[in-house]
């Protein structure tokens, strides 16, 4: 069976469907070809299905909202654990359902009690740990201040040495046995 010669009618379609963004697959179902012979009237055409910039524009924007809704969820996290961390020394309802004759009873404890407050820690714990997986903190600075004390020691050094003809000597305690006679 003879392959149906592409036309006129064919080409435009490819052009204008290709202009409102459709792709190569799309196109060969609308104008009822194979997806080669569009991508053949594509090429004759100067067109490309090279998505490329969309895709990876596409991928920043999502990867941007990610990081936004991470950030979110980090800060409901910390919320948490300072919800959590405020539970810690306040009054404290602990209640009851049993007995033989079946009674609820309730008191209020000035503070949760120490098996509590170990519970409220690991929640806080978790809440903290996960929340900084999430959205590590930035760095500081002090890795930088850290280097500025390492290079005003190492100055200080140079001065003594200077000063003094060699490096401070280290006071170790002296043996009395390497004195006796």
């Amino acid at each position: 069976m003879a392959a149906r010669p592409i036309t006129a009618k064919d080409r435009a379609a490819v052009k204008r469907l290709h202009a409102q963004g459709k792709s190569r697959n799309d196109i060969a179902r609308a104008i009822k070809r194979s997806p080669s012979t569009v991508s053949k009237l594509a090429a004759e055409l100067g067109l490309t299905f090279d998505r490329g910039p969309q895709v990876e524009a596409a991928t920043r924007a999502r990867k941007a909202d990610l990081a936004a809704r991470r950030t979110a969820f980090a800060e409901r996290l910390q919320d948490i654990a300072e919800r959590e961390a405020d539970k810690m020394h306040a009054p404290t309802l602990y209640w009851e359902w049993g007995g033989k004759d079946h009674k609820y009873a309730e008191r209020t404890q000035p503070e949760p009690t120490a098996a509590d407050r170990r519970a409220i820690m690991s929640t806080i714990a978790t809440a903290v740990d996960r929340s900084l997986k999430l959205v590590p903190p930035k760095d500081d600075g002090a890795a930088e201040s850290r280097s500025v004390i390492g290079d005003l020691m190492a100055g200080l050094a140079r001065d003594y040495a200077a000063r003094h003809g060699g490096p401070p000597q280290s006071e170790e305690p002296e043996d009395d046995a390497d004195d006796a006679p």
